[in-house]
């Protein structure tokens, strides 16, 4: 069977000339990476914004930047200058793509088509670059487009679903001898408008290509070795997690570790396609493999945090056995466009996590609506919780991790808000309050990885 590896570049991997070097010599070293998508480059140098986000400003007449005080035409004096930059230093004449983006910036499109498509451009330019420069290189390439190969979305502008054709469209490149190279993260509706998808969205480009190409191995590069067993800015002594299986890392992603777009991985687990994630500027580091299953099945290999949380608390004698009630309750959540975390019941009572933040300016008119149509006995909002969730799939056959974590924040004096253990039995989730969240985090970091 023809082996070929799909590679997804992240903005940091593509933020410059010397990043674009560094991904050209990563892709020839390999002649089984023959799918190679690229997202927007990175953060400009002087404004400290990334690419896409001035771009997004163009669209919006300077509202997206505005507490930065960049206007629109500062944003497209710096992605001009960005992209000529990178063309002058590549070799690459420049003249033609600056008349195009030129052209792009005066578009009569209105609203959320207008976001998407200054969304977009990003990727479709450093797209041109890099196969242009990859060519010159010698490296025989082939700039592949979704307006042209069909990668059909939704018309969802700012936050797209890909549509079945586009899995048949991607399939005709299966046997592409040339090295095929994308832009990330935009596709086009049905009607040929420019959708993009949700933020991070290159990453399931590149997931959607593995799938239809049935790709031997899907590698996600970045600027991070890998996927730690915590958040390495405060345990510093964390270690990249050699292995894990898709759910662990759907759970851990779920639950704050951003290193990978979600749904990226959804078709990849359908076909056992393996998802490496690499780092561009250490690639002879092997980084994490994500697979179906892995063995020794450690009980916890990760701990994720999500901080700023609060969570709602009702209580109602015999809610849980009201049938309704909690969709009822979700309903309500889903009216005010709020994202529930987590909503842990019991017989006679129900918390719903949630974003501090998503509170603000709902908060009255949420618990005016709870208390008209479900008429808790009693509403409570609890502030400034920072949620820890343990994950790992030797905990199915194993609880004990929970008795250790419990002792250990107990002997450390660290109160315990709220505590609910993963329906699937491979992941528990303990509130703690913020201040307390960096410390416990340390501490069942030592107890559940190191010392287990």
């Amino acid at each position: 069977m023809k082996r070929s590896i799909v590679c997804k570049f992240g903005g940091s991997s593509v933020e410059n000339t010397t990043q674009i070097e560094k991904v050209k010599n990563i892709v020839s070293d390999n002649k089984n990476r023959k799918y190679v998508v690229v997202s927007a480059p990175g953060r400009d140098e002087k404004y400290k914004e990334k690419i896409t986000d001035h771009l997004i400003n163009i669209a919006v007449d300077g509202k997206h930047l505005k507490e930065q005080k960049i206007t629109a035409d500062v944003s497209q004096k710096v992605v001009l200058d960005k992209f000529n930059t990178i063309c002058k230093e590549l070799g690459i004449a420049c003249d033609e793509l600056s008349e195009n983006l030129k052209k792009d910036f005066e578009t009569k499109l209105t609203g959320e088509k207008k976001i998407a498509f200054f969304s977009s451009r990003g990727e479709h330019y450093n797209a041109r670059i890099i196969a242009e420069y990859f060519n010159k290189c010698g490296l025989n390439t082939r700039l592949v487009l979704p307006e042209e190969i069909g990668f059909t979305v939704s018309d969802d502008f700012l936050s797209a679903k890909v549509l079945e054709e586009s899995y048949q469209n991607f399939e005709q490149l299966k046997d592409e001898e040339q090295i095929c190279l994308f832009p990330g993260y935009y596709g086009v509706t049905i009607d040929g408008d420019i959708a993009v998808l949700s933020r991070g969205g290159s990453d399931l480009t590149g997931g959607e290509i593995a799938y239809s190409v049935n790709a031997s191995l899907y590698e996600n590069w970045s600027d991070i070795d890998g996927v730690y067993e915590v958040d390495p800015r405060i345990v510093h002594n964390a270690d990249v997690v050699p292995r894990l299986t898709f759910k662990e890392i759907r759970l851990l992603s779920s639950k704050g570790f951003n290193v990978f777009h979600f749904d990226a991985m959804v078709n990849c687990r359908k076909r056992n396609i393996p998802i490496n994630i690499r780092n561009t500027n250490r690639p002879s580091a092997t980084g994490t493999m994500i697979i179906n299953e892995r063995v020794p099945e450690e009980e916890v290999v990760g701990i994720a945090k999500l901080d700023n949380m609060a969570y709602i608390y009702l209580e109602k004698d015999g809610l849980g056995e009201k049938i309704g009630f909690t969709e009822g309750l979700l309903n309500i959540f889903n009216k005010y466009n709020l994202n529930t975390y987590h909503y842990p019941t019991d017989k006679d009572d129900i918390a719903v996590l949630l974003k501090k933040e998503d509170l603000s300016g709902n908060i009255n008119n949420l618990r005016a609506e709870i208390e008209e149509k479900l008429a808790p006995d009693i509403i409570d909002v609890v502030y400034d919780l920072s949620i820890l969730s343990m994950v790992g799939i030797g905990m199915k056959n194993n609880s004990f991790a929970i008795v250790d974590a419990v002792s250990v924040l107990k002997s450390n004096h660290i109160d315990i808000e709220m505590i609910d253990q993963g329906p699937a039995k491979i992941s528990f989730h303990i509130g703690v309050a913020q201040h307390h969240a960096d410390r416990a985090l340390e501490l069942l970091h030592q107890r559940l990885i190191l010392e287990s």
